[in-house]
């Protein structure tokens, strides 16, 4: 987070470190692996640690991070539908409204990030992990 907050122009434009060398992919694919373990395990903060990956580590713009980390995130929470459905562990209704609303801040947010470009994407995220912090933080007081 500092980083970012430290670097005003990362992630503005795109700026691939893609160079064909092997240790690039060697770190792309550890990173992914490592993420998609917590994203199993636990599952919060998923979508900022792929921000994190993609803008800081392989150079994407905030705008194309964000959209590759949302279709990651389907990916995964569509595995998970599946293994907690198979298991009779889902509140349906409940999940049902939250999807609808998940659908329609996807649809606004996206548009938003679109009509806006990084610059905006790039605060959210600022504002978004430093609340987490925060609260992090906080709940770490006596």
């Amino acid at each position: 987070w500092l980083w970012t907050l430290l670097r005003p122009t990362m992630g503005l434009e795109q700026d691939l470190r893609w160079s064909g060398r092997r240790r690039h992919y060697v770190i792309a694919a550890l990173g992914g692996l490592v993420i998609g373990f917590y994203d199993g395990l636990l599952g919060p903060g998923t979508g900022s640690f792929l921000l994190i990956l993609l803008v800081g580590v392989l150079g994407y713009s905030f705008l194309d991070a964000s959209a590759t980390a949302k279709v990651v995130n389907l990916g995964t929470n569509a595995a998970a539908l599946v293994v907690f459905a198979a298991t009779g562990s889902i509140l349906w209704v409940l999940g049902g409204l939250m999807a609808v609303g998940n659908i329609l801040g996807g649809v606004i947010g996206a548009r938003t990030a679109m009509r806006r470009g990084s610059g905006f994407v790039r605060v959210v995220f600022l504002v978004v992990v430093g609340a987490l912090i925060l609260r992090l933080a906080w709940d770490l007081l006596p």
